[in-house]
């Protein structure tokens, strides 16, 4: 049975471009799904995709400066 590589190397800008592809299928899942009675399968992606996005948002280190006022936004 083959195993996992758990050892990635990617780059800011590759973890950029999974997040924006998540991003763009999440909302076309979200287009499809609203109002549609038994699109369970699709719902489900959808929970798995948002899912992802958020464990990749929980990762992030968001730095603000040690001198001065923050003024966030």
């Amino acid at each position: 049975m083959p195993q996992y590589n758990e050892m990635f190397e990617l780059s800011v800008s590759d973890i950029d471009l999974i997040e924006t592809a998540l991003s763009q299928t999440r909302d076309a899942l979200s287009r499809e799904v609203v109002g549609q009675p038994g699109s369970g399968d699709k719902a489900a992606r959808l929970r798995q995709v948002q899912d992802l996005l958020g464990r990749l948002h929980n990762q992030k280190i968001f730095y603000r400066p040690r001198d001065g006022v923050y003024i966030g936004g």
